[in-house]
């Protein structure tokens, strides 16, 4: 089974080798027919430390790498 990769924008860096990414997706209303965005938070593998709030970033399923980190970030 391939693995799901999603794009988002990076939300927080605190903590080491680990960054935040919010996932947004756009869907419409099944009955009111309207368009609407709901976005989810991902936390993501970053072994470099390298980005940064405001990035633009890839992730990729993986392997779990802690707790809550099922993502890796594969590209900017």
């Amino acid at each position: 089974m391939p693995k799901r990769i999603l794009s988002g924008v990076v939300t927080s860096n605190a903590n080491e080798q680990t960054v935040t990414v919010s996932v947004e997706r756009r869907f419409t209303h099944p009955v009111m027919k309207k368009t609407i965005r709901k976005s989810k938070k991902y936390r993501a593998h970053d072994e470099k430390n390298a980005f940064n709030v405001g990035d633009k970033v890839q992730i990729q399923e993986c392997a779990p790498k802690s707790k809550t980190k099922r993502w890796e970030v594969i590209t900017a």
